[in-house]
């Protein structure tokens, strides 16, 4: 996060005098306690300063870089995740296509019977069941997806970094977000490079 002047100044003082209350900040930037209020809020909640009550405004240390580091490693995966794209492992190939087209995603995944996951499917997948000779129209997508044991999941509870590095390690697009209901994995979200660039977006922003 880019601080502004102002910001700049506060954190200057702050590293010179803290512990310094608001009220001393404000009058040696000959600003009211009120206008400096935003700044000294934006400043507490991104880790640059702290607070505590009769004591005042401290500098917690952090660079920008470690401030960045810390909110990062603190983000797990039910923060960001988002909605799946399940099917039926008896969908065809062509109903999946069709799925992944209007859904406009990278990868659908594929629940059984007991609604627990099944397998993964992603556009090489259907390309290569559309280049097998197949009946895309009766063949099933259970034939053409990825089982177990060779899906690489996530947890809501993983810390999103632990995410990220399964994407990139497995050269992946997406890990399904699942919970355990009575030894029944269940997706109930996904992960994409998508979401976790979203979130370095917002905070760099």
């Amino acid at each position: 996060m880019e601080l502004n002047e102002r910001q700049e100044k506060i954190l200057k003082i702050v590293k010179q005098h803290g512990p310094i209350t608001g009220s001393k900040i404000a009058e040696q930037l000959s600003l009211t306690r009120a206008t400096l209020r935003p700044d000294l809020a934006i400043l507490t909640m991104s880790g640059y300063l702290d607070a505590r009550p009769r004591v005042g405004y401290f500098y917690t240390g952090k660079e920008s870089e470690e401030v960045m580091s810390s909110k990062i490693r603190n983000i797990i995966v039910s923060d960001v995740q988002s909605v799946p794209i399940l099917i039926k492992k008896d969908t065809s190939i062509y109903e999946a296509i069709v799925k992944m087209f209007l859904e406009d995603v990278g990868t659908l995944y594929a629940i059984d019977e007991d609604n627990g996951l099944a397998g993964v499917i992603s556009r090489k997948d259907l390309l290569r069941g559309t280049m097998g000779g197949n009946d895309i129209e009766k063949t099933p997508v259970s034939v053409i997806m990825t089982r177990k044991p060779s899906i690489t999941i996530c947890y809501p509870n993983d810390l999103l970094i632990y995410a990220a590095n399964q994407l990139i390690e497995k050269q992946i697009d997406s890990l399904p977000v699942v919970e355990n209901h009575d030894g029944v994995e269940r997706v109930i979200g996904r992960i994409t490079k998508t979401n976790i660039a979203r979130v370095f977006v917002n905070l760099m922003e």
